[in-house]
């Protein structure tokens, strides 16, 4: 087809028909089933199929406290706009339910039928309750007496007791009674101790007996419990218990705008998600009595649409539990993250005590530096350029924005020092980040009360980006030394998700800084910036531009090319552009490791795009977005995924990697991921994937094995 004809055809197509859209809800899924195929891949180590089945749970568990909860509320509220793909909300929620009832059941056999007997034959029995000898069942009645009797609080419900107000997550058993003296039926609750651990072990003189040494062997929580409920009610006799678990929207609601004091909202939100919220979903037994289902269903007011009958464990995001156990050979092989090459000799220095001959502001002046987590260590490059500016006495200022943290983060303890030492220390803490609030309202009073100046952001946007300043004062010049990240500042969370920062002390990327730092803490109103792209004020504009531009290489008969990684593509401003990419000859990889609508392969509209997702033992999060430019090729890192929330209704920030070396680096890091045929799934245009799989003669290639191996040369 001619050039002139291949135009009129894309013309004649409509790119905002919703066929060319996959749903979010239902790409979410796929990510997840991604997670589940983890758990059930024989290639797998024992315990990593087991965590991978807890991420799943844990998964499910946030999707329906949010995404579900969202759908629930638009119905409620009769405010039902179509998704881009021609979806109502009814339509979706029906929809997860038929895809999400066979995946979970899948994974209860998984569990049950694989899981369980593969960890018996390694030395872990997880037993039942029935499984247990007599002298087993004594010593657990004992324990029972002892450690958990105490704790608990037995709820009747009856006209003097009203029906319990169930936590989000909780497990629960619902417990129906017989008076011994008046043969009337009674009924109550018995809530499964959060204090308490999931999981009760045997101690070595009641393991099993095995032909192998057993390493661990117990029983869950709730079957002890179960078991000892006639100690909770006496002169009852208990007709039957049941085992179920209820999920609540999550979801939090302030009117910012409203809101006198942001912080003290907020807390009064929290208080709300764990017995508030609306239920969204309530799990149950097959072998629960109808009598009892009702009952929880009117006491709760559970919509029947909600019920979710599960065959085996509930909760099973606890099982993470066990990947405590010290069996290295059923894990990854341990990997311990590298300290960047231009790095090493000033660490060596400062583990030997001695004076280093530079510091990292003398490094960073030399050329930018790059650091790629958790494949090189983020203690020894962005948590030690913290520290180290704390301590400094040419730093006169610190400026950073906080959107999740480790519990103990040295981060904060340098803010705190640095404060404490006189130094000027911004830190814009992000109390708004789902299922951080709390946890980052403790760091901002923390902060505060150190003389730190804390602000919360610009009314109505979450400050999603990641960045870092250093105001340093050099003889008669002051510099900036900046780190502009795609992943939090957050140390733990650097050894399992795979993040890129820049390290730089340009002065254009500083002065850029400056400005952003001002936006958030102040009244400005930024509109430009030199080299930064900032949501939400250029990054839409920049990122469209940027995909126009490689349309118009191709309309002049160059080559166009577009390689993006990111963690979800959903915007459709976004994805109909690059349609008309496609549609022009631009040759796109997209590497995607969640959801994305975006259709890949569709004659015409899409045959120049694919989408690939990498599923391992790390989660990838970092964001790149490569833009060959004719060959003049320009490279980008940032915290920003293309979603509307990223570009639109959240501060970000994405910044261009010019350094050679850098950008080389960058590019040969893509060019590693799209060879994956380990953890690499190809995106159909249906919205399923295919796992890739080595063929005869090739070899296995992992891009997260290579990585770890190229960082150690």
């Amino acid at each position: 087809m001619s050039e002139t004809k291949k135009a009129k055809a894309a013309v004649s197509i409509d790119l905002n028909d919703p066929q060319y859209y996959f749903n979010r809800e239902l790409s979410w899924l796929e990510f997840n089933r991604r997670v589940l195929h983890e758990a059930m891949d024989p290639r797998t180590p024992l315990l990593e199929r087991v965590k991978f089945a807890a991420i799943f749970s844990a998964n499910l568990d946030e999707f329906f406290m949010v995404r579900v909860a969202s759908l629930q509320r638009k119905l409620e509220a009769e405010v039902d706009p179509l998704t881009p793909d021609g979806r109502s909300s009814q339509q979706q929620l029906d929809e997860i339910s038929q895809q999400l009832h066979p995946m979970v059941d899948q994974l209860q056999k998984l569990l049950e039928a694989e899981i369980r007997p593969q960890l018996a034959a390694a030395g872990v029995h997880v037993l039942k309750y029935a499984e247990l000898s007599q002298s087993q069942q004594h010593y657990l009645q004992q324990h029972f007496e002892k450690q958990v009797f105490p704790i608990l609080t037995p709820l009747a419900v009856d006209p003097a007791h009203p029906f319990p107000v169930m936590s989000n997550l909780s497990l629960n058993l619902a417990v129906v009674l017989k008076d011994l003296e008046t043969g009337e039926e009674g009924f109550a609750r018995v809530k499964v101790p959060d204090s308490l651990p999931r999981f009760v072990p045997l101690p070595p003189e009641f393991h099993p007996h095995s032909d192998r040494p057993v390493v661990w062997a117990g029983v869950a929580l709730e079957q002890v419990i179960a078991e000892n409920l006639e100690a909770l009610f006496p002169g009852m006799t208990i007709q039957e218990h049941h085992l179920f678990r209820v999920t609540r929207d999550a979801d939090l609601s302030v009117q910012e705008e409203e809101a006198d004091d942001l912080i003290e909202a907020i807390s009064q939100e929290l208080s709300k998600r764990r017995f508030g919220g609306s239920i969204v979903r309530f799990q149950f037994a097959p072998t629960m009595s109808e009598f009892v289902k009702q009952t929880l269903i009117k006491g709760m007011n559970v919509d029947p649409n909600d019920l979710y009958m599960t065959q085996g464990w509930l909760g099973v995001r606890d099982l993470m539990a066990f990947m405590a156990l010290p069996l290295p050979h059923l894990k990854d092989p341990s990997w311990t993250p590298v300290i960047p090459k231009r790095l090493r000799h000033l660490a060596e220095n400062l583990s030997q005590g001695e004076e280093a001959g530079d510091d990292i502001f003398h490094i960073i002046r030399q050329g930018d530096l790059l650091v790629h987590h958790p494949y090189e260590s983020f203690t020894a490059s962005v948590e030690h350029f913290i520290t180290h500016a704390a301590q400094d006495p040419g730093v006169q200022a610190i400026k950073m924005t906080l959107y999740r943290t480790s519990s103990d983060s040295p981060i904060v303890s340098a803010l705190i020092d640095a404060a404490r030492h006189g130094k000027q220390v911004v830190a814009l803490v992000e109390i708004k980040a789902r299922f951080d609030e709390a946890s980052n309202i403790s760091w901002a009073r923390a902060l505060e009360e150190a003389g730190v100046h804390v602000v919360y952001g610009v009314m109505g946007l979450k400050t999603h980006t990641k960045i870092l300043l250093v105001i340093r004062k050099e003889g008669d010049v002051i510099r900036h030394y900046v780190h502009i990240g795609t992943g939090n500042y957050n140390a733990k969370t650097a050894k399992i998700y795979t993040d890129l920062g820049l390290l730089s002390c340009r002065e254009d990327l500083g002065s850029d800084l400056v400005d952003l730092f001002n936006y958030l803490t102040g009244f400005s109103k930024q509109k430009t910036f030199r080299k930064l792209l900032v949501a939400p004020v250029t990054l839409r504009d920049r990122m469209v531009a940027l995909i126009r531009r490689e349309i118009e290489h191709c309309q002049n008969g160059k080559p166009g090319r577009i390689i993006a990684k990111m963690n979800a593509l959903i915007d459709p401003g976004i994805i109909k552009t690059l349609y008309q990419a496609s549609q022009a000859g631009v040759q796109i990889d997209l590497i995607i490791r969640g959801m994305c609508c975006l259709r890949p392969g569709i004659p015409g509209v899409s045959d120049h795009i694919r989408v690939i997702s990498i599923v391992g033992r790390y989660l990838e999060h970092s964001r790149i977005f490569h833009f060959h430019n004719s060959g003049q090729e320009e490279v980008f890192i940032g915290s920003a995924d293309w979603m509307q929330r990223n570009l639109d209704r959240r501060v970000e920030a994405v910044t261009p990697v010019e350094d050679p070396d850098c950008a080389r680096e960058l590019k040969e890091i893509l060019d590693i991921l799209l060879a994956d045929n380990r953890q690499a799934w190809d995106m159909q245009s249906t919205g399923a994937y295919i796992q890739r799989r080595p063929t005869d003669n090739v070899s296995e290639h992992s891009a997260q094995i290579i990585l770890m191996e190229r960082s150690l040369k």
